[in-house]
């Protein structure tokens, strides 16, 4: 109810009504008492008419959730202010009560300004001598709140916050508009969503589940008296650092509440008998918050957030996209499924320990989406390296700190860091090539153990022969008679630099830039001008770097008929209005290559893994015939080793699942994983696809069809076209 001064104001124009509040305001608290009569009415009028009478009302930041695909698995939060808006009807009576108590016992009936409450401020700062007590109402209080979180600028912060004469009356004025345009509930509402309750809580949700672990409507007495105590000084009431003045001050509000009838005394007397009950939580934020149950979830989490930073739907920049992200309240869905995800972390921590300084990791996302599904690497995401282990380059030993088993490094892609080469795996980019420019699957070269190509060689390349470019193949088990089939289940790289030679080494450069790949280093950029990219001979081979999201999703490509996706690590996003964002979660895709060149892609990479190619011989032996038998459906894919197997790879792929994987040093590039360690890519994709399509129903390739598999030759595959002859015997 209102008082007979505040009722008599209400029925006055707005101007004089807040006139007569700001005008008692003025005499109470901003000059001395001998002062007070020499001020005119007019010139005090004046000086209120030009105080703000509107208050920006801009919504205060949000926490923003990421959850996995399955919309209910929390990953991580992102917040600069950790908030969640509560309505009224989901916040406990009890905290109700008690902010009221607390903070305001005459909230109900003063209209903004409680003129009882400013006469007694004023006397005891007189007595004192000093601002002793403070006459804001909760109004006033969600005015300031309000304020500070619309403010544009450190200077707007400043004269929302500071403790100066005007913006009290500033506060007094605005005060009085909210309450002509806002319920008391509304006003309750809005402030138990803005306090600050200290530990970075801002809002009753977070202080909930910071300080208690549970959520607004289940505060007790004790538990809401506590929180309303902290809104007056968070830091010296902080229930974490002084328990005893955290209970006197809950106990004191719990005395206020019995006052004002909302607990009965013989209630209040067993109450402040009980101990403060902290639950103490640390909601996570950002990925290196992620729950430590799934630390490896990091990385994923790292690929979103770099993905976020550049969708230009957050904002004009980078940085105001994270900003974006930390304040604009989101409910991101990913792509992350928690048990592939699981699954694929499992294999990876079972081939490579995590605690070694070859980083081994593999990425799996869906063709025909490029929705991102799981991203695990033998690694704990984590800032502190404090107990890394010794760096693998003995320049940088015991100088710099290493990158295992903690950091927080992008190692599967997303970010900046150059990656890896990836070896023959490449050797897809030069064969779709050959297949988009018409040649067909019974390409046929002579392939020999050492090739004189027609790329000159580098001064210091030790496959020079003259003053040409000279690769070989890994065995002599290779040399002979190959077609697209077996060069590339045998991984014949004299037959595939031969091929490459065919088309214009320009022409495979520019397909893996069709297939996503992007380069990464000054060299690869170089190489890959339209300069100097049909001289690029070794691009076949996989000498540019790369990464297992890049590489993942290339394949990814291919198996989905040669429709390109962008990755993506999302499945819907909704903002702080309920309204989902279909177009910055919608796949962003298009036709790269032509159905039946990537048919045809598919079928000779059938012929690694032991399926075994639906058109034509894919030879006697393969590099990774276990594949088949392991995943136990349709699949393909292609190994690749750098020089002296220094990194290692595999990528697989099937209609509904594609994998890459991958083993090497990301500290020391001349550091070899090994010819033994080059089957663990190869068991960790075919687990992963495996146990990661699990009860699927089966899903089957679709075989290509007509003149890319024969060309001019006609049906029947012991018709191959001959584009070389085999040189003649000596």
């Amino acid at each position: 109810m209102r008082t007979p001064v505040l009722n008599a104001v209400a029925r006055s124009a707005p101007l004089i009504r807040v006139g007569i509040i700001a005008g008692i305001a003025v005499a109470a608290i901003a000059f001395p008492l001998a002062a007070v009569g020499t001020i005119g009415a007019k010139t005090a009028a004046g000086f209120v008419e030009s105080l703000p009478a509107e208050v920006r009302m801009v919504p205060p930041a949000q926490t923003s959730y990421l959850y996995a695909a399955d919309g209910r698995t929390l990953i991580t939060q992102f917040y600069e202010e950790y908030r969640k808006f509560t309505p009224y009807g989901q916040i406990s009576p009890n905290m109700v009560n008690a902010i009221v108590a607390s903070e305001d016992s005459r909230f109900y009936e003063h209209d903004g300004v409680d003129v009882k409450g400013v006469v007694r401020a004023f006397v005891a700062n007189q007595r004192a001598g000093e601002v002793a007590q403070g006459a804001s109402t909760l109004t006033m209080q969600y005015v300031r709140n309000i304020r500070r979180d619309s403010a544009e600028s450190p200077d707007e912060i400043i004269a929302a916050t500071a403790q100066t004469h005007r913006r009290k009356l500033e506060e007094i004025k605005l005060a009085v508009a909210i309450e002509q345009r806002m319920t008391k509930q509304q006003i309750l509402e809005g402030y138990l969503n803005v306090a600050y309750f200290g530990h970075r809580a801002y809002g009753i949700y977070a202080a909930a589940e910071v300080y208690f672990s549970k959520r607004p409507r289940q505060l007790t007495v004790p538990e809401a008296a506590m929180l309303a105590g902290l809104v007056k000084a968070p830091s010296a009431y902080d229930p974490a650092r002084d328990g005893r003045a955290a209970r006197e001050r809950r106990d004191y509000v719990i005395g206020r509440m019995v006052e004002l009838g909302y607990v009965p005394a013989a209630q209040a007397a067993k109450l402040t008998r009980q101990g403060l009950g902290l639950r103490l939580s640390t909601p996570p934020n950002d990925c290196v918050g992620v729950n430590p149950k799934h630390n490896n979830w990091g990385y994923f989490c790292d690929m979103f957030k770099n993905w976020w930073r550049q969708q230009r739907a957050f904002g004009d920049s980078p940085s105001e996209r994270e900003e974006n992200l930390r304040r604009g309240g989101y409910r991101i869905v990913s792509s992350l499924m928690p048990r592939i995800q699981q699954v694929a972390f499992r294999e990876v921590k079972k081939q490579q320990k995590i605690g070694t300084s070859f980083a081994h990791g593999v990425v799996a996302l869906q063709p025909g989406t490029g929705r991102i599904v799981a991203a695990a690497v033998n690694r704990v995401y984590s800032l502190n390296q404090k107990h890394n282990g010794s760096h693998s380059d003995p320049r940088k030993r015991g100088v710099v700190p290493s990158n295992y088993p903690n950091t927080v490094n992008p190692l599967l892609g997303g970010g900046d860091m150059p990656g890896y080469q990836a070896g023959s795996t490449f050797k897809i980019f030069t064969m779709v090539a050959a297949l988009d420019q018409g040649l067909p699957l019974t390409t046929s070269f002579y392939s020999p153990m050492r090739l004189k190509s027609i790329y000159p060689a580098d001064w210091n390349d030790p496959r020079k022969c003259g003053d040409r470019w000279c690769p070989q193949n890994a065995s002599k088990g290779m040399t002979g008679r190959q077609t697209m089939w077996s060069g590339f289940g045998k991984s014949v790289n004299t037959y595939f630099v031969q091929l490459e030679q065919r088309i214009g080494a320009d022409r495979a450069v520019r397909m893996a830039e069709r297939l996503g790949l992007r380069w990464r280093t000054d060299v690869d950029r170089w190489q890959a001008s339209p300069a100097r990219a049909s001289g690029w001979g070794s691009f076949t081979l996989g000498v540019a770097d790369t990464t297992p999201l890049e590489m993942a999703n290339a394949y990814a490509t291919i198996a989905a008929d040669g429709r390109y996706c962008t990755p993506i690590p999302v499945r819907s996003i909704t903002d702080l209005s309920g309204k989902e964002l279909t177009e910055a979660s919608t796949p962003d895709c298009r036709q790269a290559v032509s159905v039946q060149a990537a048919r045809a892609a598919v079928d000779a990479a059938r012929c690694v893994t032991g399926y075994k190619a639906a058109t034509g011989p894919c030879g006697d032996w393969s590099t990774a015939p276990q594949v088949h038998g392991i995943v136990g459906r349709p699949v393909a894919g292609k190994t690749g080793t750098t020089d002296d197997t220094r990194a290692a790879w595999f990528v697989g792929m099937t209609p509904g699942l594609a994998a890459a994987s991958f083993i090497a040093d990301p500290d020391y590039v001349n550091h070899k994983a090994g010819d033994w360690n080059s089957w663990k890519p190869i068991q960790t994709v075919a687990v992963t696809l495996r146990d990661g399509l699990g009860t699927m129903a089966t899903q089957y390739f679709t075989p290509p069809s007509g003149r890319i598999i024969w060309g001019s030759a006609g049906p029947g595959w012991n018709r191959p076209r001959i584009t070389e002859r085999a040189p003649r015997r000596r």
